[in-house]
């Protein structure tokens, strides 16, 4: 069997959590199949050695004049029928409409598809186009595409409440934490890492970006309230937000006098973030709307105490016992659980040691076994018919 892939992103160097995804599925069928052919299909970019090399696997790189959506339109169902591929794997919530190799498509989430989100003051121009591209192509998308691969089972429930399968081509497979996320225990790696960004004593950490999804607004406003009752001791690290976007958001809900409380990092790459994770306090995951939420997984995996949201999959991934639970919605109750971990350090500690076990619970290895044997049946299912 010869598998195509999209790969579009994996060579930019800022990956983000869809790459994050179809990198380490790529990664890990190299280990378990050297058997099958694969043809991995990218966008020509600088972090072009991120694919190992393998006998049985192809990287083939795809221009387009017309941007993304000639890109995935055009290039790639061409590509794919060029070599000759049996399937065509989409990795991120979207693909061709019109392709004559059979389609498997992962929908990590259909968020664009609930909300006309374009009229919404929140997010990026960037994001808003890319949602309105995907509400006119995925519903035709997903009829044509043999298998649809989502994350969680709540995702899967709203995915079939949408499209309203009435088949079995819909089925859930959890995503995994990568092997490197792990408690970081040398002193000598945590003071190059401390120094290179420049880490304060003591900090919660959060991965907030300019996706209204991610909460950053309640989040600040819930640090604003610790601060304004704490001794200042804590900082908010946050990774890549730019500087403009984060003053704006502080006005906006008054609490600018807390910029001096903020350590903004710039971009890590995913290698570096196990470090930086081991040295904070708190790890703030309180998301509005996640199908999964990996970031959960690596905060637990790395030995720190997880604070995430009641909504959607962030339950079903976290775990009853192993993070504190809040409602994403109130940053007063995202204040009220900060101030537990403060000063409950018995109960931050038991935490971090249920979040190292629960973390155990999903691998890249079990998740690309599963997509593996997807891919076996249905090319079992294309010889019959």
């Amino acid at each position: 069997m010869k598998i195509g892939i999209e790969g579009q992103r994996l060579y930019r160097k800022k990956k983000h959590g869809m790459d994050m995804v179809a990198l380490e599925l790529i990664k890990n069928l190299q280990k378990i199949d050297t058997v099958n052919e694969y043809v991995i299909f990218v966008k020509p970019d600088e972090d072009n050695t991120c694919i190992p090399s393998a006998p049985n696997f192809k990287i083939v790189e795809l221009e387009s004049k017309f941007g993304y959506p000639g890109w995935e339109q055009f290039a790639l169902p061409r590509a794919a029928k060029e070599e000759g591929c049996d399937v065509l794997h989409c990795t991120s919530n979207t693909g061709p409409l019109f392709s004559s190799v059979p389609l498997i498509t992962t929908l990590h989430d259909i968020i664009y598809l609930e909300s006309i989100s374009i009229f919404k003051k929140e997010g990026t121009w960037y994001q808003k186009l890319g949602n309105m591209y995907r509400r006119w192509f995925v519903p035709g998308v997903i009829k044509k595409s043999k298998k649809v691969i989502t994350v969680s089972n709540y995702e899967k429930d709203r995915i079939n409440k949408y499209f309203n399968f009435n088949d079995n081509r819909l089925t859930a497979i959890y995503n995994g934490v990568g092997q490197h996320f792990k408690h970081i225990t040398d002193e000598s790696v945590l003071k190059e890492i401390k120094d290179k960004y420049g880490l304060p004593e003591k900090f919660f950490f959060f991965l907030g970006n300019t996706d209204p999804k991610k909460n950053t607004k309640g989040v600040l406003e819930a640090f604003g309230h610790f601060n304004r009752r704490s001794n200042k001791e804590y900082t908010l690290v946050m990774l890549d937000y730019d500087e403009q976007e984060l003053q704006k958001l502080l006005q906006s809900i008054g609490m600018p006098e807390i910029r001096e409380q903020i350590h903004l990092l710039g971009y890590v790459p995913n290698t570096e973030l196990p470090a930086i994770i081991s040295q904070c306090e708190i790890f703030l995951y309180p998301s509005l709307r996640e199908s999964f939420g990996i970031p959960i997984l690596e905060g637990m995996a790395c030995g720190v105490p997880v604070i995430t949201s009641n909504t959607s999959s962030m339950p079903e991934v976290a775990g009853k016992e192993a993070a504190l639970i809040i409602d994403p919605h109130n940053p007063q109750e995202i204040t009220a659980a900060i101030e537990t971990l403060v000063d409950d350090k018995q109960l931050a500690k038991l935490l971090a040691e249920k979040g190292i076990l629960r973390a155990k619970n999903f691998s890249w290895k079990a998740m690309s076994e599963n997509v593996l044997t997807l891919y076996q049946e249905v090319y079992l299912e294309l010889k019959r018919s």
